[in-house]
């Protein structure tokens, strides 16, 4: 696939998913508060769980593999997905004094990013065994 080609899926799945985490952590932090960051870890639980159903499909069926890691792998979810806003976050409550806050973030952003890393696999690869397709 040409450059150039991949370069513009990346852009535009970046921009969705820029947008996409913006309106979800906004809506999120609107209904329920802002004391902890609820909505960068529902974008990070989100968009781990949406990377893990991806890479089980990329890895189980022939699928346009340069498009769908530009636009959606590359582009939309890493644009998505906020470690670094998580970081900035985390450090901004240590800053403030509020390490059970902080080591809160951390432990349930880790763990609920590689446990919904696990659970879109193990959700595709059941999917598939239920339709006969492994």
């Amino acid at each position: 696939m040409e450059k150039k080609l991949i370069y513009l899926y990346i852009t535009l799945g970046g921009a969705a998913g820029a947008l996409s985490r913006y309106m979800l952590s906004v809506w999120l932090n609107d209904r329920i508060g802002t004391a902890f960051p609820i909505g960068t870890l529902v974008v990070n639980i989100l968009g781990s769980f949406l990377l893990g159903i991806i890479y089980s499909l990329s890895m189980q069926f022939t699928i346009p593999v340069a498009i769908v890691r530009s636009l959606v792998m590359v582009g939309f979810l890493g644009a998505f997905t906020t470690f670094s806003t998580f970081s900035l976050e985390t450090l901004l409550l240590i800053h403030e004094g509020s390490f059970a806050l902080a080591f809160l973030n951390v432990l349930t952003n880790l763990l609920g990013g590689f446990g919904a890393v696990f659970l879109g696999i193990s959700a595709t690869n059941l999917i598939n065994t239920m339709r006969g397709l492994v």
